[in-house]
């Protein structure tokens, strides 16, 4: 469960529920619950948490803790007959001592854990799918997060379900934040019966109330948090949707397990299957994949920085080498040939 120098710890929290400590050797760190396989918390080598959780979060069983990233599965939201956001977040889950192989590169160097999820008898008298859910949460050496979902069908008929990473983010301001990587994309609008509509601006702000699912987006997203100085990138595999999630003012006040001004310092961004649920035959496996990290980015206010292409350049592809610790990251390129940078500070830019 760890390489070079990485330390994982098991213990227990208040209630009695096991949790998993991943540590690297910078000093990063995740904690993951096996209560719902949920990460909980992810902070940098500085001690700064990522994640954002209420300070009502419930952290009993059955109940799913508001914030960190809780698995949306078998279903998302509420479509379909099962509860909101499905029953993998409410599970136990083991700890998987042998699991099938990975890529190397999805275990060298990096403090992991291997958790495992199957159907009680009750949940498949209400869901009646024989599945088996593993799911690898790690950190790199660099701090960032991953993590990879396999979920095998061991049933004699075919399957289908809907995933999330439903990732509650911790921000300085949801005035100052701003999501990249979703202009041109249509999206399925909650707050309007799921009507279609099509993402007009150059970049996602908050104003009001948001509940989206934005359709096939592309694999990186990021989100530019003004006043910590500081963007998340998002890549995802497998998961071509992206929830974007804030109850704003009148809807936080109506949670229990969510504080009336928290809106404020969160944000959920979420690597999702939901449009097109994801159908596995007897035997099938799916994998899915997040990663997320952090760069420090420079003060928002000054003008950014603006990557012009001549036309016919044929890159589809900007990659961003940073400093030391924080690359390369590859970006897609607009459609308009330019691509706003303007809240990072970056030293080369290459097209690939």
């Amino acid at each position: 469960m760890n390489n070079s120098g990485a330390a994982v710890e098991v213990t227990k929290d208040r209630n009695g529920t096991d949790q998993v400590l991943l540590r690297n050797p910078r000093g990063a760190s995740a904690k993951v619950s096996l209560h719902g396989g949920q990460v909980l918390s992810w902070r940098t080598d500085r001690g700064e948490e990522l994640l954002f959780t209420s300070s009502k979060a419930i952290f009993k069983p059955p109940y799913a803790v508001r914030g960190g990233i809780p698995i949306c599965f078998p279903q998302f939201g509420q479509r379909g007959s099962l509860e909101q956001h499905g029953f993998a977040r409410n599970r136990t889950w083991i700890i998987d001592e042998n699991p099938p192989p990975l890529n190397p590169n999805d275990s060298d160097g990096k403090a992991y854990i291997d958790l495992l999820l199957k159907p009680s008898e009750d949940d498949l008298k209400i869901w009646p799918h024989s599945f088996e859910f593993r799911l690898r949460v790690y950190l790199t050496a660099d701090g960032n997060l991953s993590l990879i979902s396999r979920i095998r069908n061991i049933n004699c008929k075919p399957f289908s379900f809907s995933i999330a990473y439903h990732t509650y983010f911790s921000i300085s301001d949801i005035s100052e934040v701003r999501v990249e990587g979703l202009e041109t994309l249509d999206y399925l609008d909650n707050l309007c019966q799921r009507e279609r509509f099509t993402e007009q601006g150059d970049a996602l702000t908050f104003e009001s109330e948001v509940d989206r699912v934005y359709l096939g987006s592309r694999d990186v997203i990021a989100i530019f948090d003004h006043e910590r100085k500081r963007t998340f990138f998002i890549r995802k595999e497998g998961l071509p949707d992206v929830g974007v999630w804030n109850p704003w003012e009148k809807k936080s006040k109506a949670i229990a397990d969510f504080g009336d001004e928290e809106y404020k310092q969160m944000l959920c961004v979420n690597g999702a299957a939901v449009e097109k649920p994801i159908t596995l035959k007897p035997g099938e496996e799916w994998t899915g994949r997040l990663e997320l990290s952090v760069v420090p980015s420079t003060d928002n206010k000054r003008p950014g920085h603006r990557l012009c292409l001549p036309s016919g350049h044929g890159a589809s592809q900007i990659s961003i080498l940073g400093p030391v610790g924080y690359g390369p990251t590859t970006l897609p390129l607009r459609h308009s040939d330019e691509y706003a940078l303007a809240s990072i500070d970056y030293f080369e830019i290459i097209l690939v």
